[in-house]
């Protein structure tokens, strides 16, 4: 009996030591998140932000006061008609900005004046000389800039980076980007920015396409010379690009190839190969059957990895896509892959690190798809 309570005092000993070394270590910084631009892809990001553990909802910023307000109420957080206002009353630590792509480099910029880190919604913005502005914006303030691209963190598309830094299909050397989709007249007049050089920037490559050129990007790396075309083939409706297609050059000796368009009724598929030196090859379908509308439909289909050579992994592809599938369709998958984003990027902050998809990353897309309308102006390659 007597070595008994003595085990016990040793236990109830050590359980005390280690709950004094867990209030030293250093607790999580709660962080308040802040939306810029009520719009239908915040709600998504509303939803986010509640899934995020030490994240939280604070406050949305919006032009039209009344609109932002609504969409506070219905969060239950506080509605702001100035940046510089919600970020210092609020001491908001991250603003996620949701606004059309060419007010983005205003509305960062004026976020990072203010104090706060910038998340926005892809494209990082669209031009190269937003980029950089806001870039040099995020520096001047010390504080991180991360562009959205959710797809990254499916867990198909992880599986395909870490194949190719485990060196399992040698140098990346020939990779291909597609996007079958279709986007409705309905759809252009949801918003009226859709759908114009001046208020969406672009069209099929600013707006639909930048999770795949985004994925291609980072699996076969730098860029140094493009040629591409685009076309409006079948939407009268709207003056900007609904098919585009590229080749592309890469800085490794590695070539690819781009192919996307919203012209196909009502929806095929989006997908990313890469072709490894070995004669290895790795894929995943990101998107299949309707194209996803942000607020306004769900996403159909669960990504998986449609191509898989590598030497003995061949059999495994029929266990991933269950394993895929089960996660996918066990989670909000409109919110839940924003949240793994957002929880990455906080961890970011909070550990001085950079993010997964920087802002650095995010002008890489940004480059591509400006490079392909400027090769279609001048019918020549362009050159980084």
């Amino acid at each position: 009996m007597g070595e008994s309570l003595e085990s016990i005092a040793k236990i109830m000993h050590f359980n005390e030591y280690l709950y004094f070394i867990i209030l030293l270590l250093p607790m999580p910084k709660i962080l308040n998140i802040a939306l810029i631009g009520p719009g239908k892809v915040a709600h998504n990001h509303a939803r986010a932000v509640l899934e995020t553990p030490d994240t939280k909802l604070v406050a949305v910023y919006g032009r039209n006061h009344a609109r932002a307000t609504e969409f506070a109420d219905k969060y239950g957080i506080a509605a702001y008609s100035d940046i510089y206002d919600m970020v210092e009353r609020e001491k908001v630590d991250v603003c996620i900005v949701c606004t059309p792509h060419p007010a983005h480099r205003e509305v960062t910029v004026a976020a990072f004046e203010a104090g706060a880190n910038v998340l926005v919604e892809k494209p990082l913005a669209s031009s190269l000389a937003d980029c950089d502005a806001m870039i040099e914006a995020a520096r001047k303030a010390n504080r991180q800039l991360a562009v959205v691209s959710q797809r990254r963190f499916y867990e198909p598309c992880m599986r395909m980076r870490q194949a190719i830094d485990d060196g399992k299909i040698g140098q990346p050397v020939l990779g291909h980007a597609q996007l079958f989709g279709w986007r409705s007249e309905e759809y252009y007049r949801s918003d009226p920015w859709r759908g114009s050089w001046e208020h969406e920037g672009g069209g099929v490559l600013v707006n639909q396409a930048p999770h795949q050129l985004d994925l291609l990007l980072w699996y076969m790396g730098e860029m140094e010379e493009v040629y591409g075309v685009w076309s409006n083939l079948n939407h009268p409706e709207i003056e900007v690009d609904d098919t585009a297609v590229a080749v592309v050059r890469f800085k490794n000796g590695g070539i690819g190839n781009v192919i996307v368009s919203n012209s196909q009724k009502p929806g095929l598929y989006g997908k990313v190969h890469i072709h490894g030196q070995n004669g290895a090859s790795i894929g995943v379908q990101t998107d299949g059957g309707s194209m996803f509308i942000a607020g306004m439909t769900s996403i159909q289909d669960a990504p998986y990895n449609d191509v898989w050579s590598v030497p003995d992994e061949a059999d495994l592809q029929s266990v991933w896509k269950a394993e895929d599938d089960k996660v996918f369709n066990s989670v909000d998958s409109s919110s839940h892959y924003f949240a793994r984003q957002l929880a990455d990027f906080c961890q970011a902050i909070n550990e001085g690190r950079p993010s997964l998809v920087t802002g650095e990353e995010g002008r890489k897309v940004v480059a591509l798809f400006e490079a392909i309308y400027e090769s279609t102006r001048t019918k020549q390659p362009v050159r980084f």
